[in-house]
């Protein structure tokens, strides 16, 4: 996936005010479990947010670690919060449309 510019992560920071975190990372980290759960909300949703209860020091590698196993990409950290967006052509309506570069 091709970066995305400084306007379009604006636009998909504040499209992602309003949205619950979907998947939680506690005690037992960052496993397999949780790249499934997260390549499925991204499939669905296309912008999701990841709350970190556990590894708060961490969040910073896990994120970039997620973006290159599951071509997304960090549109921006709120706190414990991490916010990824991942454009899925397969869906017949897209919810963001980003502005142009």
């Amino acid at each position: 996936m091709s970066d995305l510019t400084s306007k379009q992560r604006k636009y998909l920071r504040a499209a992602a005010h309003h949205i619950d975190p979907v998947v939680l990372i506690g005690k037992n980290g960052f496993h397999e479990g949780a790249i499934i759960a997260i390549d499925n909300a991204l499939n669905i949703h296309e912008l999701i947010k990841i709350k970190f209860r556990e590894f708060k020091d961490e969040r910073k590698d896990i994120g970039i670690q997620i973006s290159k196993e599951l071509n997304c990409n960090v549109v921006g950290q709120v706190g414990y919060t991490l916010i990824l967006y991942r454009y899925n052509s397969k869906l017949e309506k897209h919810t963001f449309k980003l502005p142009a570069c």
